[in-house]
């Protein structure tokens, strides 16, 4: 284990190498909607997809550039306000030019681009206004330009969303910096979320993939706000390189220990889209131990944080452990019906299956507070694992049923 506090004074321009900013472009409304994330060399990069069949454009040309570039990029462009999702060939070309332009407006190969996008879908870009706003991006290696970057990402999040660690490794300081946008159709694997990674670690493309495609199993596809996934998800990591260290190399206790910080931040991120979820107004924290195995404690988790009955109750402070029972019971995962432990916050409302005096007026109090901790215990096994979410109240249905207007 390494000691690594998230930090808030490290952004995602911190890691040495990495400049940001971002911009009012004007591509749907009236604040910051383009963005730019630039290294000063080649980057090793790696990144992780939404699961969802309709892929936006923006998706199929990041993974054709990093295939092309054998993973090793200078940038990241995105737009927000237009998903740029199922626009057919005009919109695939579209996505083509934002990455081409950006390559050009910075003087690096249109290869060493990756572009994202987020916001309404069916709507083809304005491409005339976005390359417009691409003339107008200079990043800086300053917070400054890592706020206005988190801002530039963002649609109904109420907030910009950024954390970051350091941590040492063989005398070297190592940086990790995060930020993410994301508050609705938020739902395992990944969902409407975008999130980018900046480290200045020696790492190779192919390994920095496998680290984090291992913390964002740990983290993003552990969080669900309405059991939606969106055509646009995308998790994109770039190491710079720049800090002066042994290459990280997988099976070593550096990668153990890169993997961990890696985790940390994603997780820290994840928990700030669920926080965020549209109209919510606490955070949900399930966690399952001593299931089978761990995949089977987090895909129970998961049940259980997603289920809107569960969701509905917490908003109403209701410790109703019957409707726990029953997600639990829904996850169709093996376990023993006759040894299942609930606690809700500090209150055992379940034991050995059965019910049990707890203090009503308590777990009422407990559930009204801004984080809501629901603990699973199986006794099954020592798998263990963690789902994070969102209360659902009638604030969500407001904001989805005017989205586009």
């Amino acid at each position: 284990m390494i000691e690594t506090t998230i930090s808030p004074v490290v952004h995602v321009v911190t890691p040495k190498g990495f400049q940001a900013c971002g911009v009012h472009a004007g591509l749907k409304r009236k604040r910051k909607d383009l963005a730019l994330l630039v290294c000063e060399q080649l980057a090793s990069a790696a990144a992780v997809y939404t699961t969802n069949q309709f892929q936006a454009a923006p998706i199929q040309v990041t993974k054709e550039t990093l295939h092309a570039s054998s993973g090793k990029i200078r940038a990241v462009l995105i737009n927000s306000g237009n998903a740029n999702a199922c626009t057919g060939p005009q919109g695939l070309e579209d996505a083509y030019t934002m990455r081409d332009k950006a390559a050009e407006h910075i003087g690096v190969k249109p290869e060493e681009v990756a572009i994202a996008s987020t916001g309404v879908i069916g709507q083809l870009l304005p491409m005339e206004t976005l390359l417009n706003g691409i003339d107008l991006l200079e990043p800086i290696h300053e917070e400054t330009g890592a706020e206005s970057f988190a801002e530039a990402i963002l649609t109904t999040d109420t907030g910009t969303k950024c954390t970051g660690v350091e941590y040492t490794e063989g005398g070297a300081t190592v940086t990790i910096a995060g930020v993410a946008k994301g508050s609705g159709m938020i739902h395992p694997n990944m969902a409407t979320m975008l999130g980018f990674i900046t480290t200045d670690a020696v790492i190779a493309p192919d390994v920095l993939q496998r680290a984090l495609k291992q913390s964002v199993d740990a983290s993003f596809n552990s969080i669900t706000v309405d059991g939606d996934s969106s055509t646009n998800d995308m998790v994109l990591a770039l190491a710079s390189g720049l800090t002066e260290m042994d290459e990280i190399i997988e099976g070593a206790p550096a990668y153990d220990r890169f993997c961990q910080a890696l985790t940390d931040v994603c997780t820290d991120l994840a928990k700030a889209i669920a926080r965020d979820g549209e109209g919510a107004t606490k955070l949900i924290e399930v966690e399952v131990v001593g299931a089978k195995t761990d995949e089977a404690a987090r895909m129970i988790a998961k049940q259980v944080v997603g289920s809107s009955l569960v969701k509905t109750a917490v908003y109403g402070q209701d410790a109703n452990w019957g409707r726990i029972i029953a997600a639990i019971g829904a996850s169709e995962q093996p376990i023993n019906v006759n040894h299942v432990d609930i606690r809700i916050g500090s209150q055992h409302v379940l034991m050995e299956s059965a019910p049990v005096w707890f203090d009503e007026a308590l777990a009422t109090e407990e559930m009204g507070q801004d984080v809501v901790s629901i603990q699973i215990r199986l006794q099954d096994g020592t798998g263990q694992g963690q789902a994070y979410g969102c209360d659902l109240t009638y604030d969500y249905v407001k904001i989805n049923a005017s989205y586009r207007t």
